[in-house]
C-alpha cells in the first residue's frame, strides 16, 4: 500500500489521504495514498531549485545512462505495471501495457536526444565576430498531468524536462496516485541529485493552487480541461511563468463516399471507443457525406454489438469501465442532453451489470444530430460518438472545422486529391489519412490549434522549444 509523496529525496506522508477505487470492481481498494499540503509544494519547489544547479552540470553521458534506465525499466515491467494501471484507471490490460512500454519508449528518446543538444556557429554581420547559439535549461518546471494516460503523459513531459537539465515537480490526478508512485520509484531509484524530480499528490485547489501562483516556479506543463488551463494561465500571467497546455477537443473524422467502409468503420470504432472513449485524440464527431452515410451507419451498429465491454484485466474485454462514478454520470447525462436535442441513439448507451461492481457502460452512437447541439460542441470524455450528415466534402470540412478546438482531425477517403484538400484547410494540430484521430508517435510534435493547445508543441525534438532557453553570444576572438 503505497502512502507518501516524494519531496527532496524522500517519501514523506500527509495530513489527508485518498482511497485508490478500482473502477472495474469498486469492492477493491489499490491503495490509500497521502496528499500533499500548501507547504509541502513550497518544499518541493525548494528542493528542485537546489537540485536543478547540480543537474544542470551534469555530464550528458550520466543523463542519457540515467533517462535509459528509467526507459528500459518501464520497457521491462510493462505487463506488470500495466495491471496496475487498468486496475486504478479501468483501460484494458492490452491498453495499458501498451501505454507503459511508450512510456518506457519517451524516456530512451530523450535519452537519445541528451546526446544531439547541438548549437549553432555562425559569422556575425560585423567583421571579426562570432556568433554561437545555445540552450539552455529553464529551471523548475511544474509538471502537470490528468489520469486518462497515467504513466504515458507524465512521461512525454518528465523525459524531456530532465534530458534538457531542468527539475521537476509533479502533480498528476487524484485518480491514479499507484501509476504516479510506481513510476516516481523507478525515478527515485537512479543517481539523480536529491530533490530533482518531486511527486506532490493532492487536489487542484490545494496543491495545483500552490505550485502555479509559486513564484519559484520557472514553467508549467499542463494536460487536462479547458477550464483548468484558463485558470493556470490567469496565475502564470501575473507571474510570466512560461507556459505550455494540451486542453479540450472535439475531434471530427470525415469519411467520404468513395472510402473503403472497413476502414472507414474500423477507423470510427478505434477512434470513438478505444480507451473507453477518455481521450483527447477521440473522434466524438463522425461527419459522413450523405451516399455513404446509411450504409455506414448499419455497419457500425453490426461492428459495436461485437464490443466486449468488462473488467479491465479480463483479457476478453475490449473496452473497460469508465474511471469513476463522476464519469459515467456525466456520460450518462450527455446522454440524455443528446435525446433531448433531437438527436437519435441508435446504438448503446446502457448502464451495464457485470459480475464485479464497476462503471460500465456500453459505447452509444447517435445519429440525425446537428453540429449546433451541445452534444456535438461539449467535450464528453466518454465512449459517445455522434454520427452527423454532411452533402460533400466542402460541407464536411465546414463542419469539421465548426468548433472552438482543434487538436486531431481524420479523414477516410481513396482519393489523393481529397486527402491533400482536407490536409491543408483542417484547423487542427494534427490530421489523420485513413486513420483514426487518435494515435500519435513521440519522436514529432504533438498539439491543437485554437482551444485545445497553449504555448509550443510537446514531443519530438520541438519540445526543446519550451524545456530550454535560447542563449545567442557574441564573441570577439
Amino acid at each position: 500500500m503505497f502512502t507518501s509523496n516524494h519531496i527532496d529525496g524522500q517519501w514523506v506522508t500527509g495530513d489527508l489521504a485518498v482511497a485508490d477505487i478500482n473502477p472495474s470492481d469498486t469492492r477493491d481498494t489499490v491503495g490509500e495514498f497521502a496528499q500533499a499540503s500548501a507547504s509541502q509544494v513550497e518544499e518541493a519547489v525548494e528542493a528542485a531549485s537546489r537540485a536543478q544547479q547540480i543537474w544542470r552540470q551534469t555530464g550528458l553521458e550520466q543523463r542519457y545512462a540515467i533517462l535509459m534506465n528509467i526507459g528500459r525499466e518501464l520497457m521491462e515491467r510493462s505487463q506488470e505495471l500495466g495491471e496496475l494501471l487498468c486496475r486504478e484507471e479501468g483501460k484494458t490490460l492490452a491498453e495499458g501495457t501498451g501505454e507503459v512500454y511508450r512510456a518506457g519508449q519517451f524516456f530512451t528518446y530523450y535519452a537519445a536526444e541528451v546526446l544531439r543538444q547541438m548549437g549553432e556557429v555562425c559569422d556575425s554581420v560585423r567583421p571579426g565576430i562570432d556568433v554561437a547559439v545555445t540552450r539552455e535549461p529553464v529551471g523548475v518546471v511544474c509538471v502537470i498531468t490528468p489520469w486518462n494516460f497515467p504513466v504515458a503523459l507524465p512521461s512525454w513531459k518528465i523525459a524531456p524536462a530532465l534530458a534538457y537539465g531542468n527539475a521537476v515537480v509533479w502533480k498528476p490526478a487524484n485518480l491514479v496516485p499507484a501509476s504516479a508512485t510506481a513510476l516516481m520509484e523507478i525515478i527515485a531509484r537512479q543517481e539523480l541529485p536529491q530533490g530533482l524530480v518531486n511527486l506532490v499528490l493532492g487536489s487542484g485547489g490545494v496543491v495545483g493552487e500552490a505550485m502555479i501562483n509559486s513564484r519559484d516556479v520557472d514553467a508549467i506543463t499542463f494536460t487536462g480541461s479547458l477550464a483548468t488551463g484558463r485558470r493556470i494561465a490567469e496565475a502564470a500571467a501575473g507571474n510570466l511563468t512560461r507556459l505550455q497546455m494540451e486542453m479540450g477537443s472535439k475531434n471530427p473524422l470525415v469519411i467520404l463516399d468513395d472510402a473503403d467502409l472497413e476502414t472507414a468503420v474500423a477507423c470510427a470504432i478505434n477512434g470513438s471507443f478505444g480507451g473507453t472513449g477518455q481521450k483527447c485524440t477521440a473522434s466524438s464527431r463522425i461527419i459522413v457525406t450523405r451516399g455513404i452515410h446509411d450504409l455506414f451507419v448499419e455497419t457500425m451498429k453490426v461492428e459495436m454489438k461485437k464490443l466486449v465491454v468488462g473488467h479491465a484485466l479480463d483479457p476478453s474485454s475490449s473496452i473497460g469501465p469508465v474511471v469513476d462514478k463522476a464519469q459515467l454520470e456525466r456520460n450518462l447525462h450527455y446522454l440524455e442532453v443528446g435525446k433531448q436535442e433531437g438527436a437519435r441513439l441508435v446504438a448503446g448507451g446502457e448502464r451495464l451489470e457485470r459480475d464485479t461492481p464497476g462503471y460500465y457502460m456500453m459505447p452509444a452512437l447517435f445519429t440525425e444530430g446537428s453540429n449546433a447541439m451541445k452534444l456535438n460542441r461539449d467535450e464528453v470524455f466518454g465512449p459517445i460518438s455522434c454520427v452527423l450528415r454532411a452533402r460533400d466534402l466542402d460541407e464536411a470540412l465546414e463542419m469539421a472545422n465548426d468548433t472552438e478546438f482543434g487538436l486531431s482531425s481524420s479523414i477516410v477517403t481513396q482519393s489523393l486529391s481529397h486527402a491533400s484538400h482536407f490536409r491543408k484547410h483542417s484547423k487542427t494540430g494534427c490530421v489523420m489519412v485513413n486513420l483514426p484521430t487518435s494515435g500519435t508517435d513521440y519522436h514529432v510534435p504533438f498539439g491543437g490549434r485554437k482551444n485545445s493547445s497553449f504555448g509550443s508543441r510537446e514531443q519530438g525534438r520541438h519540445a526543446a522549444e519550451f524545456y530550454t532557453h535560447v542563449k545567442t553570444a557574441y564573441v570577439r576572438p
